[in-house]
Order: structure tokens, then sequence, then C-alpha cells
């Protein structure tokens, strides 16, 4: 037995090695390990972790099971209350949420929560252990539009009560921005993600893919024409923000978003594969978030230079500190306090190089967070030959422009209600990214979560 106050180290692979790869780089708890960690917990009786889960997990309730070694029944406590195990476990920013709140945490180390998920996930994934579905359906049809977390969550929820649930997916591949944006070294699509949609569909929800709501077919269609007596929007935030300075139209130039996508869903890392991305070998991303750190690690193992602008300090650093960790083991280069304002072109338009400004930090702003401020005569210029603008994503107005009596913010986000997911639209209910904007995976799935007693809830209403 280790010492309590301390956390059960997690393998990982070496980072000079896994710069080269595509693996994943956390390599989990095995079944010694998980029990060793799972006993740090003091199973408190007014457990403050479940006040910091967004989806409300029975935390030490699942983590008594594995400190006794019964897997199985760890896996239907987490089963009640999420349908991406596997996926929070690895993506979740437990040291802000659950393991933030933890009692262990204040004279020692947080017991590994999400380590602990993952391992239970995976368990039962190795053992063939499936959700349960339910045994009758109540004959209610609900429609779902996106395959993502937030998605993925309010249909397998529904589909638990009984609902006959159908997503509606507009790429090739379901699974939402868990396909499409987080690097496969961080979440492994076939070994983690396509597992957790194909448990969504055992509970008897049916998902279409390459169906564009308000193009193919809209929310005013689905429910006047194709039966369905709700809806859930949970399409996301996939529109890129970009900085508006001289030269950022030029080749070479990327959002996140589709350096991410090309790279995961449409596996341009593979030779073999006709989706070609420009690589680079000096790649400049703007930004300091998470989607930022997926952006540069991926340029790095795709075989570039990448050095990280942003423009506040490393203390300011939205990202995980995890990923910013991990990102400076493999070898980014952080230059911080520097924020772009213009990006040069050769004679081809293709970039040759970034010009930047250093900053300093001044008085806190609306957000609470010192202001940068340009430093005068302090301006330079970077070699590069790609950028990838990672400024954060707006929600696709194209939902809410189709759909008669939806209510936006002037963000271009639907307007919900937080505890029902309702909206201005009787019958439509939202969630996700696409009413907060750009998010965390787990707060997407307790926007689907709570949307999905809002339905149940309106439509029980409505036939009584």
């Amino acid at each position: 037995m280790g010492d309590v106050l301390k956390k059960v180290p997690v393998r990982e692979q070496e980072p000079k090695v896994r710069a080269t790869n595509f693996d994943e780089v956390c390599l989990g708890y095995n079944k010694e390990e998980a029990m060793e960690e799972a006993s740090r917990c003091l199973t408190c009786k007014n457990a403050k972790c479940v006040q910091g889960c967004p989806v409300n997990i029975d935390i030490p309730g699942f983590i008594k099971e594995v400190k006794e070694g019964n897997f199985a029944e760890a896996y239907k406590v987490i089963g009640k209350s999420s349908a991406l195990p596997a996926v929070c476990g690895r993506v979740c920013p437990q040291e802000t949420q659950c393991e933030g709140k933890c009692i262990r945490g204040i004279k020692g180390e947080a017991v590994s929560i999400g380590k602990l998920e993952r391992f239970v996930a995976d368990w039962a994934k190795e053992n063939g252990i499936k959700p349960e579905a339910p045994e009758n359906t109540n004959g209610h049809k609900v429609a779902v539009i996106g395959s993502g977390p937030s998605g993925l969550t309010c249909a397998g929820d529904l589909a638990k009560m009984g609902y006959d649930v159908t997503i509606f997916e507009a790429l090739h591949q379901a699974g939402g921005v868990l396909v499409y944006g987080i690097p496969e070294f961080r979440l492994p699509k076939d070994k983690v993600v396509k597992e957790e949609v194909e448990n969504v569909k055992s509970l008897g929800v049916k998902i279409e893919t390459n169906v564009i709501i308000g193009k193919s077919t809209t929310v005013d269609e689905l429910l006047t024409e194709e039966g369905f007596e709700a809806v859930f929007i949970g399409s996301g935030a996939g529109l890129p923000m970009f900085m508006g300075i001289p030269g950022e139209v030029s080749n070479g130039v990327f959002s996140a978003n589709e350096y991410l996508t090309r790279s995961n869903l449409m596996k341009a890392f593979r030779d073999d594969h006709d989706t070609p991305i420009v690589t680079g070998k000096k790649v400049v991303v703007v930004g300091g978030g998470n989607v930022a750190m997926d952006a540069a690690r991926t340029a790095l193992r795709l075989g570039a230079e990448v050095h990280v602008v942003y423009r506040r300090s490393e203390e300011e650093l939205p990202a995980r500190r995890e990923e910013v960790h991990h990102a400076k083991e493999e070898g980014i280069i952080f230059d911080l306090l520097t924020n772009p304002t213009e990006i040069v072109a050769d004679e081809n338009g293709w970039v040759k190089a970034i010009k930047c400004v250093r900053m300093e930090l001044g008085e806190p702003d609306a957000s609470g967070r010192r202001r940068p401020v340009v430093i005068e005569g302090s301006e330079f210029e970077m070699e590069a030959d790609t950028v990838i603008m990672s400024l954060g994503t707006s929600p696709n107005p194209l939902i809410s422009s189709t759909t008669i009596g939806l209510d936006i913010n002037r963000r271009k986000c639907i307007i919900a209600d937080e505890e029902t997911g309702a909206t201005s639209k009787e019958g439509v209910y939202a969630g996700g990214d696409a009413v907060t904007g750009a998010a965390t995976v787990i707060l997407a799935m307790g926007a689907g979560k709570a949307a999905a007693k809002g339905i149940d809830e309106f439509i029980r209403n409505k036939t009584k």
C-alpha cells in the first residue's frame, strides 16, 4: 500500500516516443492500480465530488465497487448518470470539477476520479458489458440534432425512458467533436468513441448520418411532417473565429477546426488517405486553450517544429494543466505574452512568416484576467509556413436561420433554459456548445441530460 496522500501514478508513453506517433499518451490503470487508488477514497456521506460533476455521477458509489473489485457493478453505477464514461475519463477537466472538490485533496492529492472512471469503462468494454436497453418503448418519437456529447447523452437518456429516438448527424461519422475535434492520442476513435456510440445505439437509438438540418430537412419539418413530438438541438459550435489581421487568407492558414478535422476524421495524417494536410516544417498555433494544444501536438506529430503564440502569460493559459505539461514535455515551444499582427506571404500566396508584438499584462478586464497591453516598439517576425488559428468557435447559424420562432443571442447561440433546455419554440430544446458557445464535453453532456428530462416532462404533460 502506497502513501494515501499521493495518487497512484498513471503510466504514460515516454515523451520522445509519443511525439512521433498518434497512439494514446496515457496508458491508464490496471486492476491492482485501480483498486489501490480507489482505496484512497474517503467515501464521504455528503460527497462534494458529486456536486462538482455536471452529470452527478455517484462517485463514492462507483469507487467503492472498484475498491472491492466489483467492476461490472461500478460500470452500472456510472451508467445510471453517464452515457460516455470512457470519453469523460479521458477528456474531462476533472481537476476543476469532481477532483477539485475532493476532500482527500485538502491535505494531499485528490483521488484520481477520472482515471478510475476510464478504467471501469475500458474494463467493461474488454469484458463485453453493454448498457441495458429498456424493456418497453412508449411510442413517442424524439429527434436529436447532432451526435456529439450533448446529443448522445440526451438520446441515451430518452431511450432509457422508453422513447423512440433518432439522431441526425451532418457528417459521415457519428461522434461530433469527439471524432473530428479531439486527436487520436488523447481520445482513440475506434477503441473509445466508436464503442461509446455503439453503446448508445444498443439502447435502441437510431443514427442517420449525412443529414444537414437546415438543408436536408428543417426543424419545423421534423415536427410537422416527420412525426417527431420534440426536437433536441445539440449541433455544437463549429464556426471558427479569426483575428481579422492582414494576410489571414494566405495559403497555409488553417482554423484549428479544419486542421483537426482533416487529421482526425479524414485521416490526413495517413499516407494512404487522399485528404492532404499542409504540415509545414515551422507551425505557429495562435491561442492557448485545449484546442490549441491539440492542434500544436498534432502538428508536432506530423513532423513540424511548433510554436504556441498566446497574448497572456502561462498563468492565464485556459488549457488544462495536463495538456500544457504534455505539450512542453513533447517539445512544443511556448511564445507567451506575444500577439500576431500580420501574416506575411510569398509571391505565390503561401505563408512565409508571422509578424508579432510583445505584450505585458495591465489591469483586469471583464473576464477577471489581466488585460494584455502592447509594448511599444516590440514588433518582430517569426518564420512560419503554416499558421493555425485557435481562437474559439461559435454556432453555425444554419439551424437557427431556418427554424421559425427560435431565439438566438448576439453571439448566434440558441437561447435555452438552463434547467430544462427549453427554447422559445414549443417542443424544441437545445444544449451544449450550440447554446453556450465552445465549452467542455462534460458540460455539453450535463445540458443533454437536463434536456432529456425537460423533453420527457413536456411530452408527458402534453399527452395527459
